[in-house]
C-alpha cells in the first residue's frame, strides 16, 4: 500500500487502530486503543437512493466523502492526531457494486446495493432455463452414483437478486456506456472495498496512516493488504474462532453464521458456504443464512412515527399479552424464506426419481421446508382490527424479526455437521430487548450479547491490529471480547406455535405479489 512520505510514525509507534464499517444504513468509525475499548466514535447515515420501485442505490461520491468525514471525525473525537494511529481496518457491505472509467475514474452510475431487485425478471428466466434445469438432472444423477457433495449442492443451485453476477449483467444489457467501455477494455468493476482502495490509494498522503487494512472479501496474509466482508468481520470481532461458534448479526438484514472450521459447508435447505479468513496457512469456513429486513424495517415503522425512540419499542410490544391476531410481513426487499414445498434436497435411492419428476415440476407427495427467494413479494400487516393500536403493530413488527431467527436457526441445526456451541448476537437491533429474548425463548438456547454491538468495526479493527502486531494472537482477543448481557429461555417455543403458524400464513399470502419489480 502507498504509505505518507513525511511525519510516518511506525507501525510499533502508533498506539491506536481505527475501524471503519461501511454498513446498508450506517457508516461508522470507532478508535480502538490496545484494551478494544473505544476512544473516539463518528458516524452517518447512508443515503440510499431508490429512483424506482425496487432499486437501491448509493452515491459514489457522497460515500467517499462520508468516509472520509467519519475517519478525521473519530480521530479528532479521540483527541489524536493521524501518525498515532497504527492502522485502518474496513468492513464494507457484500454485493454492492459499481463500475468505472479506467481512464477518467468517473463512475457510469450509483452503486447497485445487495439489496437492489431490479435484475429480477433476469434472475427468474436463468432459474426457468434449460441450462439450470439440465445441471439440476445431470447433478443429481452423478450424486446418486458419487454420492459427492459438491453434486449434491450443484442439483438445487439457484440465482438470486443478490448475486453481483446478474445485476452487473443488466448493467451491461441497459447501459450502453458501461457497454461499449467494457468492450473497448476501458471499464472498472468493483464493490464498495476495491471502490474505497481505489479512491485512498489517490489520497493516502492526506491520512498518513502506517498501512490501511480492506476487511472487504477475504482475509488474506499479505504485506499489503487484508481483506473480509461485513459478516466475516462481524464474526471475527464475536472471536467465533471454534468450529460450531455461532454470529447473529441483526442490522439491516438478519445474517446467522456458523464457523464450519476447514471444512466447506454443501448447501442443502438455504444456507450457503462462505470463507471466513485467512491467517498464514489457516482457512476458516462458514455457513451462513439470511433475511433481507431488519433494521431497515424498525427504520419504516419509526418514519411512519409508529414510535418516537427505538428504546421505547420493547415496552410497547410488552405493553400487550400478544399482537392481537396481526401479523407484519417484513419483504421490502423480496423474501428469502422457508415454506412447505416439493422435497428437492435427501437424494437417496430410494427417492432419485422423485426428485427428477421434481426438478421437472412433476408432483410430488414428499414435502419439506425449503428456501423460498422471491423478489416479488409485498411487505404487509395481515389481521388488523378495529381494536389494533400501534403497541399491536409494533409487537407485530417485532416478533416478525424473531420468526425470522427461529426460521434461520432451525435451518443450522437441520443442516449442519458440526454442533451449534455458543451464540453471540450484535448489530443494532440486539439491542432491542424484545426480540433477544423471545428469539432466546424461539430457539431455546442461550443468546450473549456484547457490550460492543458494532462487530464489523471490531473484527476489522482486529483483523488490522492483528496484521500489523498492534494485537499478537486470538487469544489475546478472546480476553478483550467482553459480555453485556445473556439472555436465557424464559418461555415454552410451543406457545408462541399458534402465532408463528398465523405469520407463515401471512408470508405466504405476500408471495409472488408484485408482476414486477421496476418500472
Amino acid at each position: 500500500m502507498p504509505r505518507c512520505k513525511e511525519g510516518l510514525a511506525s507501525a510499533a509507534a502508533g498506539t491506536y487502530v481505527v475501524g471503519v464499517d461501511v454498513g446498508s444504513m450506517v457508516l461508522r468509525c470507532h478508535v480502538y486503543d490496545q484494551t478494544a475499548e473505544v476512544r473516539g466514535a463518528s458516524s452517518k447515515k447512508v443515503e440510499t437512493l431508490h429512483p424506482h420501485l425496487g432499486w437501491v442505490e448509493l452515491d459514489p461520491e457522497v460515500l467517499w466523502t462520508q468516509v472520509t468525514d467519519v475517519i478525521k471525525e473519530a480521530v479528532q473525537a479521540a483527541g489524536l492526531q493521524m501518525n498515532q494511529i497504527a492502522g485502518l481496518g474496513i468492513s464494507t457491505q457484500r454485493g454492492t457494486f459499481i463500475t468505472w472509467n479506467k481512464k477518467t475514474g468517473k463512475p457510469f452510475h450509483n452503486f447497485i446495493s445487495w439489496q437492489d431487485q431490479r435484475a429480477a425478471e433476469l434472475v427468474n428466466s436463468w432459474n426457468r432455463g434449460l441450462i439450470l434445469k439440465a445441471i439440476h438432472i445431470i447433478s443429481t444423477i452423478l450424486y446418486f452414483l458419487t454420492r459427492s457433495d459438491r453434486y449434491l449442492a450443484a442439483s438445487s443451485l439457484t440465482f438470486t437478486t443478490q448475486h453481483v453476477s446478474l445485476r452487473l449483467s443488466w448493467i451491461l444489457q441497459n447501459i450502453t456506456e458501461v457497454q461499449q467501455a467494457a468492450n473497448e477494455n476501458n471499464c472498472c468493476f468493483g464493490t464498495i472495498d476495491t471502490w474505497l482502495l481505489y479512491k485512498l490509494t489517490k489520497d493516502v498522503v492526506e491520512f498518513c496512516f502506517e498501512q490501511i487494512i480492506f476487511n472487504t472479501d477475504v482475509y488474506i496474509s499479505s504485506s499489503r493488504g487484508h481483506k473480509v466482508a461485513d459478516q466475516q468481520a462481524a464474526m471475527f470481532g464475536q472471536c467465533c474462532f471454534h468450529a460450531g461458534d455461532v454470529k447473529l448479526t441483526m442490522g439491516t438484514g438478519i445474517f446467522w453464521d456458523v464457523n464450519t472450521g476447514n471444512h466447506l459447508h454443501t448447501p442443502r435447505a438455504g444456507l450457503y458456504p462462505v470463507i471466513g479468513w485467512k491467517i498464514g496457512k489457516e482457512v476458516v469456513f462458514l455457513a451462513e443464512g439470511n433475511a433481507s429486513d431488519a433494521g431497515s424495517t424498525i427504520k419504516w415503522a419509526k418514519e411512519l412515527d409508529l414510535f418516537t425512540s427505538v428504546d421505547e419499542t420493547s415496552r410497547m410490544a410488552r405493553s400487550v399479552i400478544d399482537s392481537e391476531g396481526v401479523c407484519f410481513v417484513p419483504s421490502f426487499s423480496g423474501l428469502q424464506v422457508l415454506v412447505p414445498c416439493p422435497s428437492r434436497w435427501y437424494l437417496r435411492a430410494s427417492v432419485v426419481s422423485e426428485h427428477l419428476k421434481t426438478l421437472m415440476n412433476v408432483s410430488s407427495k414428499k414435502t419439506r421446508e425449503v428456501p423460498v427467494n422471491d423478489p416479488y413479494a409485498c411487505a404487509s400487516f395481515m389481521g388488523l382490527k378495529p381494536s389494533t393500536t400501534r403497541n399491536h403493530l409494533i409487537r407485530a413488527v417485532l416478533e416478525s424479526i424473531a420468526f425470522r431467527n427461529k426460521q434461520l436457526y432451525d435451518t443450522f441445526v437441520k443442516e449442519m455437521r458440526v454442533p451449534l456451541t455458543n451464540i453471540r448476537a450484535d448489530g443494532g437491533v440486539s439491542n432491542n430487548s424484545f426480540i433477544m429474548q423471545m428469539t432466546s425463548d424461539l430457539i431455546n438456547k442461550k443468546i450473549d450479547k456484547p457490550v460492543n454491538t458494532d462487530m464489523s468495526c471490531l473484527g476489522a479493527a482486529f483483523l488490522a491490529g492483528l496484521a500489523l502486531g498492534f494485537w499478537t494472537d486470538k487469544e489475546q482477543l478472546k480476553k478483550l471480547r467482553r459480555t453485556e448481557i445473556v439472555f436465557e429461555p424464559q418461555r415454552d417455543s410451543g406457545e408462541y406455535q399458534l402465532a408463528m403458524d398465523n405469520w407463515i400464513k401471512a408470508v405466504q399470502r405476500s408471495l409472488n405479489w408484485y408482476s414486477q419489480t421496476s418500472y
